[in-house]
């Protein structure tokens, strides 16, 4: 009988399938990371196959660790993981160390890496400063999963699961473009926190009649065309009231902004280049208006997040 892992579940995988007999075959905020392989020799134990984006694993003898170790088969040339805040889409087959059974087969929807830290340290271990196109073969011990985690893939506390995991698609954690000067006066300004959240200071002035777009930041990514999906973290805040109406930033996830959302800066994309920060201010009838920060992470790709 088939079985969904419920912490696996509780993350949201999609596509996701398990084999119920099938044997066989750093830090939050950091800037820059140097990747090492923490021990090529698990390849001597487990092999990865398949084309990229739908690994699968191979066990050549039982696999037991102490620690999260992990080598590179295939080192891509895309973004670096710097920060377990940055989304992360991958494909990820798992295996019982010790028996070889196949248990998880999955490609998660774009989610943070962070969100990986409660259930499944390891693989935020395994993935911390690659990039883009890598596929990384790794072992983890039970220890390294979170209780739940580990009875969910009936891995016991003496056993490690082997992965092998594609890292199809990496995005900025916040907008790194280049600041630009902008010198209409009465606007907003715009305070960072160390992570790249944004404050907003409203100034004491009538809120502008006209709509007002200005870039704050230029990025030198990818421009978005008429047709692509963004992928941003948003913050609105009430001219008037200097209240925050909704940010993604406090919802802990980014959201992806089709062509045609309602979301009033979702016109103000196209054309931007990945890494840029927008200023909106969309003026409501009454006299008010809505301030928008929106950063520019990346262009979702269908190949890489379904």
């Amino acid at each position: 009988m088939l079985r969904i892992p419920a912490a696996l579940a509780v993350l949201g995988l999609s596509a996701l399938t398990l084999a119920a007999c099938a044997s066989s075959p750093a830090a939050s905020g950091s800037t820059s990371c140097e990747r090492n392989d923490s021990d090529a020799s698990v390849l001597d134990f487990a092999q990865a196959s398949g084309t990229f984006g739908t690994p699968a694993l191979t066990l050549k003898a039982p696999v037991y660790v102490d620690h999260t170790t992990y080598t590179d088969t295939e080192v891509g040339t895309g973004r670096q993981i710097t920060s377990d805040a940055q989304d992360v889409v991958f494909s990820i087959a798992i295996a019982n160390g010790a028996t070889g059974q196949s248990l998880v087969q999955a490609a998660p929807p774009v989610q943070p890496l962070s969100s990986w830290h409660s259930s499944y340290e390891g693989l935020v271990t395994a993935m911390m400063c690659a990039t883009e196109g890598t596929r990384v073969v790794a072992a983890i011990p039970a220890r390294e999963l979170s209780a739940a985690g580990a009875q969910d893939l009936g891995v016991t506390d003496d056993q490690s699961i082997a992965v092998a995991i594609d890292i199809k698609k990496v995005y900025l954690a916040a907008a790194d473009g280049t600041p630009q000067y902008n010198d209409r006066r009465g606007m907003p300004s715009v305070v960072l926190a160390p992570g790249g959240r944004p404050g907003v200071i409203v100034p004491d002035a009538a809120a502008p009649s006209d709509r007002v777009v200005e870039v704050l930041k230029k990025g030198d990514g990818p421009q978005v065309g008429s047709g692509d999906t963004a992928r941003v973290q948003y913050t609105g805040v009430d001219w008037n009231t200097r209240k925050v109406t909704n940010s993604t930033w406090e919802n802990g996830a980014s959201i992806a902004v089709a062509p045609n959302s309602d979301l009033a800066f979702a016109s103000d994309l196209s054309g931007m280049t990945v890494g840029s920060q927008l200023l909106v201010v969309a003026p409501s009838s009454d006299g008010d208006a809505t301030i928008y920060v929106v950063d520019l992470l990346g262009i979702d790709d269908p190949a890489a997040t379904r």
